[in-house]
């Protein structure tokens, strides 16, 4: 057996255990199914690329942001809006 040291975000890392542990693994075994795969593929195991502008498009643009945002614009036509002077914010966000 050896050791890898590997530097990686607290909050990636965080998320990756939880997720792992849900799976019923380590982080290490996680790694070494990693390293198994590629190995067989003689590659990595998954898609490396850019998402292009459409599917980020796509993606904000999605059914649920539409909703919400088709909610919102509907309330403001009704008059349903809250108006905050930028001391108010501020005095709101220091509470």
């Amino acid at each position: 057996m050896t050791n890898i040291t590997v530097r990686i975000d607290d909050e990636v890392k965080r998320e990756a255990e939880i997720l792992f542990e849900k799976l019923g693994m380590s982080v290490s075994g996680a790694i070494n199914v990693f390293f198994r795969q590629a190995i067989r593929d003689q590659a990595i195991p998954f898609t490396i690329r850019a998402k292009t502008q459409e599917e980020k498009y796509n993606e904000y643009f999605n059914p649920y942001n539409m909703k919400i945002l088709l909610e919102s614009i509907e309330q403001a036509k009704n008059g349903q809006v809250v108006v905050k002077t930028l001391a108010e914010l501020e005095a709101m966000e220091n509470d």
